[in-house]
């Protein structure tokens, strides 16, 4: 997070994403048509780990990564404006880890997503086999 948004910042955010994970194997990047997401070093990077990218039709707000954004901005920010970027990193952070544990969206079945995660990744397995 930045108090200003350079076209580098969702390259910078996959690559230490791509970093931590280590494998790049099946992933696929859902984004809107912002200027950061078509820009060429993010395209490139991309690329460079075979990660197709997902884009929505413009106006065409119904999957999940724009559900999740849209009630992240209604919920959470609700026209506030932090004082500052230390409690906005702070505030958003807490925020996106209550989602991944306790939320619910119809996307995944009604399953949190870090469970809808877990229970993709053992099914995968189970698969192999």
């Amino acid at each position: 997070m930045r108090d200003t948004v350079p076209k580098d910042l969702v390259s910078e955010a996959l690559r230490r994403v791509l970093a931590v994970r280590r494998s790049s194997a099946g992933l696929r990047v859902h984004s809107d048509r912002g200027r950061q997401f078509t820009a060429t070093r993010f395209k490139e990077l991309l690329t460079k780990h075979g990660a197709p990218q997902s884009m929505s039709r413009r106006g065409n707000c119904s999957d999940a990564a724009e559900s999740f954004w849209s009630r992240f901005k209604a919920e959470l920010l609700g026209g506030y404006y932090f004082p500052g970027l230390a409690q906005a990193q702070l505030e958003i952070t807490h925020d996106v880890a209550f989602y991944n544990a306790k939320r619910r969206p119809w996307a995944l079945g009604y399953h949190a997503p870090n469970n809808f995660k877990t229970h993709f990744q053992t099914t995968s397995q189970r698969c192999k086999d």
